[in-house]
């Protein structure tokens, strides 16, 4: 099973567009086919932010937040202090800590993708990586 941090923005791009790539993540999370590592400052802020936004329903994500899934080690904040937005800063340590992906959209985590030592994606390019291309059927006519 992928292990992998998701920034809150992919729920709300999720809760906006069933269809999108961060919907699809969210979806294989809840099959199980992916685990949500998360602790307590990052699932605060995705509901907290969720729960201000009046079209999108934190109750459609809680479940996705696993007990067995939080991560409960030592994380530092502080030591991505490159990235400019403060708030960005715990999902980036979360991901080094935990050593799995940061799921992402935002253009302040991106930015640093390839200078801060974790593995930063967006919601595309993660199901890109992560699952196989469908196997195209061609009928030749034979």
């Amino acid at each position: 099973m992928e292990r992998v941090v998701i920034d809150t923005n992919v729920f709300v791009a999720a809760g906006f567009n069933p269809r999108s790539a961060a919907a699809r993540i969210l979806d294989r999370v809840r099959d199980g086919r992916f685990q949500l590592v998360w602790n307590r400052p990052t699932r605060d802020e995705t509901e907290m932010i969720l729960r201000r936004i009046p079209r999108l329903d934190w109750g459609q994500f809680a479940e996705l937040f696993r007990p067995e899934a939080e991560f409960s080690g030592a994380v530092d904040p502080d030591a991505f202090g490159r990235i400019a937005d403060r708030d960005d800063r715990k999902f980036a340590a979360l991901s080094a800590a935990a050593n799995v992906p940061l799921v992402t959209s935002d253009n302040h985590l991106l930015a640093h993708r390839n200078t801060i030592g974790i593995d930063i994606v967006t919601p595309r390019a993660f199901l890109m990586r992560i699952v196989k291309p469908r196997t195209k059927l061609v009928d030749d006519g034979v």
